[in-house]
């Protein structure tokens, strides 16, 4: 697979944003079984070796994971303040847990784990992510391990099918869509902002 025409337009963006720490955190929605929308903010933990796939992380027991399942297509919209740039990919997300069979995958997992800081691993460790929480008692919280990785840790991979991108500055602004074709070639069209 040969990557997408976008992908230089994310990397410059990400280059030229760099001194900003927040420039990694993108908003993800999903839809819930119920229908409604679910948005929350994820960080971008970069692109699945030469692929077009976005990495992020969640925990097995967070509510994402049952809407995933009900409803795989997402939406990612990531601003880059300095650019005045704005993406918004459109595609299906793939959970990568203890429980995916495939070997690469798995690696990948590992890899990512490993690659987290010790106060992200942690994380991991935590009670069950919205449960009540006793304000009285202290925080329970291990340190895991570096390599042997929790179960309730996975990679969340976004395989885009769309992809709008809107640079606001300019007069005119420029908009470019990008959608995949079967045979996962990619076609840019220039677009009225």
């Amino acid at each position: 697979m040969s990557l997408a025409p976008w992908r230089s337009s994310i990397a410059h963006a990400l280059y030229r944003n760099r001194s900003l720490a927040y420039c990694k955190f993108v908003q993800l929605a999903t839809v819930r079984p119920d229908g409604h929308p679910a948005n929350r903010t994820v960080v971008f933990r970069g692109f699945w070796e030469e692929t077009n796939q976005l990495k992020f992380i969640t925990d097995f027991r967070s509510q994402k994971i049952s809407d995933l399942y009900e409803q795989p297509w997402a939406e990612v919209c990531w601003y880059f303040p300095k650019t005045r740039e704005q993406f918004r990919l459109h595609g299906r997300l793939m959970l990568v847990s203890l429980h995916t069979d495939d070997k690469e995958l798995q690696a990948l997992r590992s890899q990512t784990w490993q690659d987290l800081s010790l106060a992200a691993r942690a994380q991991f460790s935590w009670a069950d992510p919205g449960t009540t929480r006793d304000l009285d008692a202290p925080f329970q919280m291990e340190l895991p391990s570096e390599t042997e990785v929790l179960p309730e840790f996975c990679v969340l991979l976004m395989d885009p099918q769309t992809v709008d991108h809107l640079e606001l500055r300019g007069d005119p602004q420029n908009r470019t869509d990008y959608e995949r074709q079967t045979d996962d070639t990619w076609v840019r069209t220039a677009v009225n902002p």
